[in-house]
């Protein structure tokens, strides 16, 4: 069969441990080899990742430009800080690889309106690691508000809050030190809860009201947000995002990462089911999906867990084998979002409108 050979340009904890060691199975005790999928090796700023990615049998490159000389990479997985990632992207392209980023695809909506133009024109496949939509739980919260076990829904409120941020070391990352980074709770962790309500609920944002929490942490960018948001098929919900909120610690943090869909015969909770777990057994917190009918609630199971992760790295790579290229399009209407919520939040909640 053939195989599309990636690399990895950034290799932090999360790129070696979730990405790596799951996503391509580099973990060999937890996971098959993954069919038509190999990462050859991997890049980073800082030579000392050098050896977690020779424990992993992974080649070391000594840049990104040196992933891009390689006629055998033909995909690339930029997970560097938000600000580097367009200009990794561009390059990547020009050189011929095939594009998976991490979360946002860019900090500036044309930089990311000019990638994905990029990727049309020289045929290649971008998208951008949306894993939460390939969680068994979630796929299943989708198919249940289709088949009207909720009843009519009329509301819906996504929220992913914990506490980073509070000690020096914290505060000094890209992600709470700099407003160009979008690292902040509304591009770090708000831009989930932007696709998962149009995954779960079936339609496209298309407008966005946002105001920041009052300020209360030691770091630059905002300590959390309020989101109002309008669907194009009426739907209304909120978000609720944060580095200022301590949840008692990890695991009422990790549970309380989910959701509710309010319908008028029943509620959808989710808990963990907005996170980087999967379901898989051996994981330290157990993801639910509850549905509350108020008189009885029961616990729903999915069918087949999948490594989310795989699941991203698999559909990408299929469509390169199939010759059907993604073009990034999701991923553009994203960081239009995160961009119109912070537009809002500094025109004191203003609603705008998105296309």
């Amino acid at each position: 069969m053939p195989e599309v050979k990636y690399a990895i340009i950034g290799f932090g904890g999360i790129a070696e441990n979730r990405i790596a060691k799951e996503g391509f199975a580099c973990d060999k005790s937890r996971f098959k080899p993954l069919p038509g999928v190999e990462l050859v090796g991997v890049t980073d700023v800082n030579s000392g990742r050098k050896a977690a990615a020779g424990a992993l049998g992974l080649k070391w490159y000594d840049s990104a430009q040196a992933v891009f000389a390689d006629p055998e990479i033909q995909a690339v997985f930029i997970a560097t800080n938000n600000l580097t990632h367009a200009k990794i992207a561009r390059a990547a392209l020009l050189a011929g690889k095939h594009c998976i980023i991490e979360k946002p695809i860019a900090t500036k909506v044309d930089d990311a309106i000019e990638l994905s133009k990029l990727a049309r024109e020289k045929n290649l496949s971008l998208t951008v690691d949306h894993m939460m939509t390939e969680n068994a739980f979630n796929i299943k919260a989708r198919e249940l508000v289709a088949d009207g076990a909720l009843g009519a829904v009329n509301d819906s409120c996504f929220h992913m809050e914990f506490y980073y941020g509070s000690v020096p070391e914290e505060a000094a990352t890209w992600r709470c030190s700099s407003w160009e980074e979008l690292g902040g709770p509304i591009g770090d962790v708000a831009s989930h809860c932007m696709y998962m309500p149009e995954f779960i609920l079936g339609g496209k944002i298309v407008s966005i009201a946002c105001i920041y929490y009052p300020k209360t942490m030691p770091i630059k960018v905002e300590d959390g947000a309020y989101i109002k948001y309008v669907m194009e098929n009426g739907l209304t919900g909120s978000i609720k995002v944060g580095f200022n909120e301590p949840r008692g610690g990890l695991g009422g943090t990790l549970s309380n990462l989910g959701y509710e869909i309010y319908g008028a015969n029943a509620v959808l909770r989710g808990y963990t089911t907005m996170f980087q777990l999967s379901g898989h057994e051996n994981e330290p917190v157990k993801i639910r999906l509850e549905l509350d009918r108020f008189s009885s609630q029961e616990n729903i199971r999915p069918g087949k867990i999948q490594n989310i992760y795989q699941a991203v790295i698999l559909k990408h790579a299929n469509s390169i084998l199939k010759d059907v290229p993604l073009s990034g399009c999701d991923a553009v209407h994203n960081l239009k979002l995160i961009a119109a919520a912070h537009e809002s939040a500094r025109n004191g909640g203003k609603i705008i409108k998105v296309n």
